[in-house]
């Protein structure tokens, strides 16, 4: 049975896809599954970064986590990000097809850019998931409003691309991408334009076919962790690096909360990562 593929994208830079990614992957090890990650990112290279800080972290301190699956490609940096499109996506096939037989699950992250890579990622996803931060900045990626009525007019070229992407996919595959946008970051009082801005996401969800759910917000800890390679998923009497709070129980529940939206209500983790 070939893996479940889950591609984080969006064409806007600063919506959290990597911190994102990080904690479904981790989430998903935690819950007993094999996880293959691909880092399309090739010049930034954050999730890359991130599972080897968790390599280093773990060894050094004698401490035992799951670890994905990882390919070369993520590690082929600014050599392949400069390949001409042909090479980049013969590299990329190559690694997907690799990585897809020894996984449950696949997850890509993408680049905050147009690309041929990302494209044929989009193509191959079974779940994109697509993280907004709660401003009409971050929404104009998705949709384009009035700027008198802030009435919503059309639909943006990333969600044109996804468009495409679902229809080729159920061509070919006779399979439907679900796709689900994350509200991330989300402001801890209520924002001034935040029923506009429920509204117009609302919208376009009925007009394009996503759904809404909860992201993670812009929490100290999810930064605090990240040098160490490791996120509240990992926390336990053996693996604690910072002092605990009330604020480590929230994102707990928090994290619940994103894999519930994103379907995976069902694995183990679900309950262990809001437990005290």
């Amino acid at each position: 049975m070939s893996a479940s593929v889950i591609v984080v994208g969006n064409e806007k830079g600063g919506a959290g896809k990597s911190t994102l990614a990080i904690h479904i992957v981790t989430a998903l090890l935690h819950g007993g599954a094999k996880v293959a990650v691909l880092d399309l990112d090739l010049r930034q290279q954050t999730m890359g970064h991130f599972f080897a800080n968790r390599a280093k972290w773990l060894a050094a301190h004698e401490a035992q986590a799951p670890m994905p699956i990882e390919h070369p490609i993520s590690s082929a940096g600014d050599a392949l990000a400069k390949a001409p499109d042909a090479e980049q996506l013969a590299r990329f096939e190559e690694a997907f097809a690799e990585v897809a037989q020894a996984a449950d699950f696949v997850l890509i992250d993408t680049p905050g850019a147009d690309t041929a890579i990302s494209r044929a990622a989009h193509a191959r996803a079974d779940l994109i998931v697509t993280p907004m931060n709660d401003s009409f900045v971050d929404f104009d990626m998705l949709g384009v409003v009035d700027p008198v009525t802030l009435e919503l007019t059309r639909h943006s070229l990333y969600a044109e691309t996804v468009w495409a992407c679902r229809k080729q996919r159920a061509t070919v595959d006779r399979k439907q991408i679900d796709w689900v946008v994350l509200r991330n970051r989300l402001a801890p009082t209520e924002a001034r334009n935040r029923k506009r801005l429920d509204e117009r996401v609302t919208a376009l969800s009925r007009k394009v076919g996503f759904r809404v759910g909860p992201g993670l917000r812009d929490r100290v800890i999810y930064r605090e962790l990240f040098p160490f390679g490791l996120t509240i998923a990992d926390l336990s009497p053996a693996i604690r690096p910072v002092a605990m709070s009330l604020q480590h129980v929230a994102a707990r529940q928090e994290l619940r909360a994103l894999m519930t939206a994103l379907g995976f209500q069902g694995l183990d983790e679900a309950e262990k990562i809001a437990a005290e």
